[in-house]
């Protein structure tokens, strides 16, 4: 009879370890051939994005690139809002405002515009508060701190490692359209022969967000480059950006009526894109004191 036991144990520990294996070998794969890459879905807004920004740029006079007012930016915060009022938004403002040191400096190193890192953050934070419920309970909410990802996407912004190595590659490559010039070529350059461990272990840092809110910067910057080359100022259009952002550099392909969208987001019982949600937070009053409009 003991026997017995021993053995089914035994055969349930092949069959566990035996299952682990799949989902690792499987997890892989997933992530190698872009099976956990999201299509998106398109902004129920997107019509209202196209409308409204370009209604505010015909009544300017000026160019499709012409810089939004202040009194322009208030008035497109004025979609919906309800992510605003759920339980999520106070903790995580002000577990965004502990990182402030970090973006501002990564902001002053790249140019890119610190408010504008911090709308890629909030859709990002948003969703995995929303999908990691029982964590958000436990440990994100009673220590107010942002939540580090490190399985299919990494840290607080949920960048991929397909992305990083892209990222990485531009910097250096001189015939990509996403070059940034030879005063960015090193700027990522690793410290040990070991890469794949130090640029998991850079943006996974659950201590210092500083990577994971500069490899954001930089893939900005470089979408910004690739869209300015083809002749399209997008650098004041967060919710472009943040759809970019959230689809990678295989969606990214230069035109005059892009669509706004990606991955859906539920918060407090209304569905949002990852693009919407961004153009939301970046035109709101949210966290103005710390992040301005630019």
């Amino acid at each position: 009879m003991f026997l017995k036991i021993l053995r089914q144990i035994f055969w349930l520990l092949v069959y566990l370890f035996a299952l682990i294996g799949f989902i690792l070998v499987a997890g892989f794969f997933a992530l190698r051939f872009g099976w956990t890459n999201t299509s998106g879905t398109v902004d129920f807004n997107d019509r209202y994005f196209k409308e409204v920004i370009g209604q505010i740029r015909q009544n300017n006079a000026t160019s499709s690139d012409q810089e939004i007012s202040d009194s322009n930016k208030q008035e497109l915060g004025t979609v919906s809002a309800a992510w605003m009022d759920t339980l999520d938004w106070p903790v995580l403002k002000e577990a965004i405002t502990k990182d402030a040191p970090q973006i501002k400096k990564v902001s002053g190193e790249t140019g890119v515009p610190e408010r504008l890192i911090v709308s890629m953050l909030v859709p990002e934070q948003l969703r995995l508060y929303t999908s990691e419920r029982e964590v958000f309970k436990q440990f994100f909410q009673p220590l107010k701190i942002l939540g580090v990802q490190s399985q299919f996407s990494w840290g607080v912004m949920g960048i991929k490692e397909e992305t990083a190595k892209q990222i990485e590659a531009n910097l250096k490559d001189k015939t990509s359209p996403f070059y940034l010039g030879p005063d960015y070529e090193n700027r990522l350059d690793f410290s040990t022969e070991d890469i794949s461990s130090e640029r998991f272990n850079r943006l996974i840092d659950s201590k210092n967000h500083y990577y994971s809110y500069l490899y954001s910067a930089l893939f900005l910057k470089q979408i910004m480059r690739q869209w300015d080359l083809a002749g399209y100022n997008i650098s004041n259009r967060p919710e472009l950006l943040a759809t970019l952002f959230n689809l990678g550099f295989s969606k990214s392909t230069p035109k005059a009526l892009p669509q706004v969208g990606g991955a859906e987001i539920d918060v407090g019982g209304e569905k949002y894109s990852f693009g919407g949600l961004a153009f939301q937070f970046y035109y709101s009053k949210e966290l103005l004191d710390y992040f301005p409009w630019q």
